[in-house]
């Protein structure tokens, strides 16, 4: 099973950054995310909800495995094959308050398996490209 992992500070407040990303239905703020929601009318912080959401073309649902607003952290999987070609993918976003200015530590990282030979890129995808630029659209909305 390969890891990625991608770790940020946000000069906003864990409680904000919590606060804009803790629905897992709102996924907006991703950068090439549009038309989000939560399949069956579930609640955006119910364990099992279904996110649907559309990147480009392409339809993506992923499932809401657990959810916590005293770790301010979730953690979901693929519900498809998706246009990632991983399998076994489950993500944890996690907002740690960091005392000494105010803000925000956020962490985000991801378990998968994929063939051998696409470990090394995958693992550098998820931490150097998809990571970083999902959470630097969140922080481009956070400073709007």
């Amino acid at each position: 099973m390969a890891k990625s992992y991608y770790s940020t500070v946000f000069e906003q407040t864990a409680d904000h950054v919590w606060a804009t990303i803790r629905d897992f239905g709102r996924y907006e703020w991703a950068s090439g995310v549009s038309k989000a929601y939560i399949e069956n009318e579930k609640a955006g912080d119910a364990v099992g909800a279904i996110r649907n959401f559309r990147v480009g073309n392409l339809r993506e649902r992923q499932r809401l495995l657990a959810h916590s607003d005293l770790d301010r952290s979730y953690t979901f999987e693929f519900c498809d094959q998706g246009s990632i070609q991983v399998s076994n993918y489950q993500a944890t976003l996690r907002v740690t308050p960091i005392i000494d200015g105010n803000q925000a530590f956020v962490e985000w990282w991801a378990t998968f398996d994929c063939e051998p030979t696409e470990v090394d890129h995958w693992t550098s995808y998820f931490a150097n490209e998809g990571f970083p630029k999902w959470l630097g659209s969140l922080r481009a909305q956070l400073e709007r």
